[in-house]
């Protein structure tokens, strides 16, 4: 397992009973999270001094979020010299997921080492943590996401680290409709970042799900892929599912046609008290 353990702005202080007590900044959150099923105790009863907004979760399903203090309805906080718009948003998320910062310093010094002009295109890429890092490091972007409100929020995140005069389009679309139609323009990408949900509707309705889905879209973006490419890299929060899926997936598909390197993880968070919280998984494809 890596680690995403660079942060400043970020820290989980303590995880229990299916819930994990994080600060974000100045502001400390409780939230649920399944892969926490060991017991310390009650953390909204040890922390009730410092925990700032508590995320309680419905029985009949979904949740909602009961400020125990004066919360903004959005703050910023920063990774290195990366900077994100954070705000409480339904069914317990915050906008950004931090473990991500490893696949953020990995594409930021692929970029800036392979010293030539760099094409990203980012796909189900929500609010923009990956955009944000490819541009910084002087990649230009296309961002796509079938949800108009995320994408909204990736240009405030654009403009939050002034970079809104980086060459970047936004796109509110299917990714696969969007894909297929970039193979007939002829357009090509020297890096592919997707980030699929287990299962989800597009812009139309279109039904995703990834282990249907997930294979043929990578088939896809094979048509895309530049003649020299930099990285292909796949992240997934889809329970079952292990990394080694997405490097045999990179393996058949993407190396088979440009051999590099090819490796796969699962991505943890540090918790105070020595644990580890794991967060995801993600398989990568690099040029060496």
């Amino acid at each position: 397992m890596v680690i995403a353990d660079k942060w400043e702005d970020y820290e989980i202080l303590d995880a229990s009973k299916g819930e994990k007590l994080e600060r974000w900044g100045k502001y400390h959150l409780l939230r649920p999270d399944p892969q926490i099923i060991w017991d310390q105790g009650d953390l909204s009863k040890r922390y009730s001094s410092i925990i700032d907004a508590h995320y309680l979760r419905s029985s009949s399903g979904g949740g909602h979020w009961e400020n125990l203090k004066t919360i903004p309805e959005n703050w910023i906080i920063s990774y290195k010299d990366l900077k994100f718009n954070i705000k409480q948003m339904g069914f317990k998320h915050t906008g950004l997921f931090p473990e991500q910062a490893y696949n953020w310093d990995f594409m930021i010094k692929k970029i800036k080492e392979s010293k030539r002009k760099v094409k990203v295109l980012n796909l189900f890429a929500y609010t923009g943590g990956a955009t944000v890092a490819c541009l910084s490091a002087g990649a230009s972007v296309v961002h796509v996401d079938s949800s108009k409100g995320m994408v909204d929020w990736c240009k405030e995140n654009v403009k939050l680290n002034n970079l809104e005069d980086r060459e970047i389009r936004y796109l509110v679309d299917d990714v696969i409709k969007f894909v297929k139609r970039e193979i007939r323009r002829g357009h090509k990408y020297d890096c592919i970042i997707m980030d699929p949900p287990s299962y989800g509707r597009g812009t139309n309705k279109e039904v995703w799900q990834l282990e249907k889905d997930l294979f043929n879209l990578v088939e896809l973006c094979m048509e895309v892929l530049s003649d020299d490419p930099l990285f292909f890299l796949i992240n997934s929060y889809t329970t079952g599912i292990s990394p080694k899926v997405l490097e045999n997936i990179l393996k058949v598909t993407v190396n088979k046609k440009h051999p590099g390197k090819v490796e796969s993880d699962e991505i943890g968070l540090p918790i105070k008290e020595e644990l580890v919280l794991p967060c995801g998984i993600y398989g990568r494809w690099e040029h060496e």
